[in-house]
């Protein structure tokens, strides 16, 4: 199969294989992604993924299908012929300021959360589309990401399941549109388009000699969820990436006041489940200071950041100030400043910060999701290209005080795979099936806690 996984500042191709024992993906093209400034406007070019896209699964060889994730909650809007109106805009643009308070004047918190499940973030699709105003009525249809890629691919019009659920514009029991919420706040609900199930066979892709389009799990965590190699239900998650999405894996979702205040979010996952996690800020701390620093030399600083103390000065990494771009390293020592802690004066200590900073968030919400579903955490499975950084990795077993179980690092190209192979006619009945092939195949690296570190007192630190 050819899985299409993109992220936020690059996508690639894989070619993957799956048969009895056998799992593996080869990346076959690589190509950068990110926001583009064009006047006013952060914008996505997606015309130029999908020129990558194309070239990437003529790259792949013979291939029996394929299948496309990506990043949730931005979209393309079509007009009555089918036409993208604009290139999506980018959701660190600014133009959702004030509009989370505006739809709260119709509709609360509570209800949004009672329907949707979702966690309150100001770039939720629900703001965006909001935030677009008149331009809407030249709209005639709105599809995310990889829906828009998929019609584009094939002709064919649709919202996958796993990514519709992060718009904040789907009812997280009904597993339907929440057609009166979009009414309520001015999003005609005509724009809403039908819905898939993961697995499903959306169409052939015509410039690419009929290959079916399967539609995965399509947002590339729930992708990337499929493929955590855990066994039982006594397990948490953590996507490691620009974002960091950590939770737990729920059969019904978790829609309780407790759950609200503490600001979790409630995804549709493959095979009907949950994934009940919180946003963490992630990497994309790390990687923007880098980018202050004109700097590629991570390893160096990693390994000068394992022999800083730990735990000298932390911060909120989900912290408002260090979503959009910008001067990490000046943004990290103001917020010590704020909280009475030296600020990190060397670049080792800069980074030290940041990842005890981004395990404390770890801890924190995990131990969250626990208290709030009555779950009992055992290990902790961290996917993704955070899998890779052992510091990381190490400073969340000992904040967590659990095990944590390092990879795959390709984990949703592999989930990407996996969905296709199933619905390509491969015997993988459930995820449980999926999950043994992924322990079956893949290597992961285990990390035990050390004990290393005063946590509930970094924590207090904050609180305070």
């Amino acid at each position: 199969m050819a899985a299409v996984d993109l992220g936020a500042s690059s996508g690639r191709v894989m070619a993957g294989t799956v048969g009895s024992s056998v799992l593996s993906v080869e990346e076959v093209r690589r190509f950068a992604n990110g926001g583009i400034q064009a006047g006013p406007v952060l914008y996505w070019d997606v015309l130029g993924l999908y020129r990558e896209t194309l070239a990437g699964i003529r790259e792949a060889g013979p291939v029996s299908g394929i299948g496309i994730d990506s990043w949730a909650v931005d979209y393309g809007l079509l007009d009555e012929r089918g036409a993208l109106l604009g290139n999506p805009v980018h959701y660190r643009d600014s133009r959702t300021e004030g509009v989370p308070a505006a739809v709260a004047s119709k509709v609360s918190d509570r209800e949004l959360y009672d329907v949707t499940g979702l966690q309150q973030l100001p770039f939720n699709t629900l703001y965006q589309l909001v935030s677009e105003g008149d331009r809407l009525d030249a709209a005639r249809t709105m599809l995310l990401i990889p829906d828009l890629l998929n019609y584009w691919l094939t002709g064919s019009i649709g919202a996958e399941r796993t990514n519709a659920s992060t718009t904040q514009l789907y009812d997280v029991r009904s597993r339907t549109w929440a057609t009166s919420l979009a009414s309520q706040v001015g999003i005609p609900p005509g724009l809403l388009p039908p819905l898939r199930d993961p697995g499903t066979v959306v169409g052939t892709a015509s410039e690419l000699v009929g290959l079916p389009v399967v539609a995965v799990g399509s947002h590339d965590t729930a992708s990337a969820v499929v493929a955590v190699p855990a066994s039982g239900t006594n397990f948490a998650y953590i996507s490691s990436g620009t974002w960091s999405l950590a939770g737990l894996e729920l059969p019904s979702p978790e829609l309780s006041d407790a759950a609200l205040a503490a600001n979790f979010t409630n995804e549709g996952g493959v095979d009907g489940t949950i994934r009940f996690l919180r946003n963490v800020m992630g990497l994309w701390v790390l990687s923007e200071t880098l980018r202050t620093w004109s700097t590629s030399d991570l390893a160096g600083l990693l390994l000068a950041a394992a022999s800083s103390p730990g735990l000298a000065a932390v911060v909120d990494i989900d912290a408002p100030e260090f979503l959009p771009p910008g001067d990490m390293p000046a943004r990290l020592a103001a917020a010590c400043s704020v909280t009475g802690q030296r600020p990190p004066s060397s670049r080792a200590e800069v980074v030290r910060c940041i990842l005890d900073s981004l395990a404390l968030a770890y801890r924190r919400t995990l131990r969250q999701a626990a208290s709030l579903t009555g779950r009992t955490i055992d290990v902790v499975h961290i996917v993704g290209g955070g899998a890779r950084n052992e510091l990381l990795c190490q400073l969340t077993a000992d904040a967590c005080g659990v095990p944590v179980l390092a990879g795959p690092v390709e984990a949703a190209a592999l989930g990407n795979v996996l969905v296709q192979a199933r619905a390509l006619g491969e015997d993988l009945p459930d995820l449980a099936a999926m999950r043994a092939l992924v322990r079956e195949t893949q290597e992961v690296r285990r990390y035990e806690p050390s004990g290393a570190g005063d946590w509930d007192a970094a924590e207090a630190r904050l609180a305070r």
